[in-house]
C-alpha cells in the first residue's frame, strides 16, 4: 500500500521482491501496526517523505534473505523493524549515544520503505532480533507505541503519580509498565469520550477524565501522546512543582501561549524525538517480564486506508494492526 501524494489515500501496487544489498535484510512481513506517525506522513504533516513511499514502521517479520555483509542475523530469524532505520554513526549525536537526534537519520515508512507490504528491506543494524514467539499482531505495537512510550516513561524519572494525555496504543502499553513499577496512572481523554475513559480504567488507571480538566490530585509527571499542543498548558497545571511534562509525538499542533506561573516552580517541558537501538533492547527485555499484553484491532493489508481512517477519527481502542500473513 503506497503513498503517492500526501493527503490522498494509499494505493495498492505490485513491485518485484527486492534483493538485499550490503547489510540489508529481506523481510517477509507478518504484521505491521498502524501508528499515528503514519497518519502524520499520509496527511502531509511531516515534510518531505521519500515519495512514493510504503508507510509502516512497527514491523514483525521473518528474514528470507540477507545481504552479503550481514553479520549476526540469519535467514529464518524473526525480527522487529522500528521507526529509526539508519543513522550516520559519525555525527556528534551518534558518537554521544544520541543517535535518535542524528541529522542524517532515515526512518522506516517515511524516508525508507515500510511495512504496509508483503516484503520489505531493512538494515540489519537497526533490526531487533526477537526471541518472542507471540503472535506477530500482538507484538507489532511494541515497535513504536511500546518503544516511544517506554522512552517517554523513562523521562519521568521516579514520578509516582503519572498522567497520560491521550489513551491510545502507546498509553495502553505504558500504563502496564507504570503499574508494574508501582506508579499511579491518571488517564486523560478527549472530553466526553467515556469509552476511552472506561478502557483506561480497565487497564488499571486510578482515575480517568477529560483532558481539559484537572485530576483529583497533583501529578508528579505527565506524558502527552495526543498531537494537541493546547494540552501542554493543561498538563502544566496538573503537575506539581518540580514536575515534568513530556511530549511524546513527532508532530504536535502549535502550543498556545500560557502564563509563566504555571511553568514556574521548576516545572519542565521536554520532547521525545525518535528512539535509539538501546531503547529497543531495554524494552524488549522488560516486556515479557511484566508481561505486556496489547489490545488490537486487526485489518488485512488492503484495508490500510480503513485502519488509518479509524485511527484518525479516534475509533481505535488499543492499536490497529495490519495482518499480512
Amino acid at each position: 500500500m503506497v503513498l503517492e501524494k500526501p493527503g490522498q489515500p494509499l494505493v495498492e501496487k505490485q513491485f518485484p521482491i527486492p534483493e538485499p544489498e550490503g547489510k540489508q535484510l529481506l523481510i517477509e512481513v507478518e504484521a505491521c501496526a498502524v501508528c499515528r506517525t503514519d497518519l502524520h506522513v499520509v496527511d502531509g504533516e511531516l515534510p518531505e517523505p521519500s515519495l512514493p513511499v510504503i508507510p509502516g514502521h512497527e514491523i514483525i517479520g521473518m528474514v528470507r534473505r540477507t545481504g552479503p555483509d550481514t553479520e549476526t542475523i540469519r535467514e529464518g530469524d524473526r525480527v522487529g523493524v522500528p521507526w529509526l532505520g539508519w543513522t550516520c554513526g559519525e555525527c556528534r549525536f551518534c558518537r554521544s549515544g544520541r543517535e535518535n537526534l542524528c541529522d542524517r537519520a532515515r526512518f522506516t515508512g517515511y524516508t525508507l520503505p515500510g511495512g504496509f507490504a508483503e516484503f520489505t528491506i531493512a538494515d540489519e543494524r537497526f533490526s531487533i532480533p526477537l526471541e518472542n514467539d507471540s503472535p506477530a499482531a500482538e507484538i507489532a505495537p511494541f515497535l513504536c507505541a511500546g518503544l516511544i512510550g517506554y522512552r517517554c516513561l523513562r523521562k519521568t524519572g521516579d514520578a509516582r503519580k503519572l498522567g497520560l494525555y491521550g489513551f491510545g496504543a502507546a498509553a495502553h502499553i505504558v500504563i502496564q509498565i507504570a503499574r508494574h513499577e508501582g506508579r499511579e496512572v491518571y488517564a486523560f481523554t478527549r472530553p466526553g469520550d467515556h469509552s476511552a475513559q472506561e478502557f483506561a480504567r480497565s487497564m488499571g488507571a486510578v482515575w480517568a477524565g477529560d483532558s481539559d480538566g484537572l485530576p483529583p490530585e497533583e501529578l508528579d509527571a505527565a506524558i502527552i501522546f495526543a498531537p494537541v499542543g493546547e494540552l501542554v498548558p493543561y498538563a502544566l497545571r496538573a503537575v506539581a512543582k518540580g514536575g515534568i511534562v513530556v511530549c511524546g509525538g513527532i508532530h504536535m499542533s502549535d502550543i498556545p501561549s500560557f502564563p509563566y506561573e504555571i511553568l514556574w516552580g521548576e516545572r519542565r517541558i521536554e520532547s521525545v524525538a525518535n528512539l535509539t537501538r538501546q531503547d529497543g533492547i531495554d524494552f524488549m527485555e522488560i516486556a515479557p517480564k511484566i508481561p505486556i499484553r496489547t489490545k488490537i484491532e486487526p485489518f488485512v493489508l488492503d484495508q490500510a486506508n480503513q485502519a488509518l481512517n479509524r485511527l484518525r477519527s479516534g475509533q481505535i481502542e488499543g492499536a490497529a494492526v495490519l495482518i499480512i500473513r
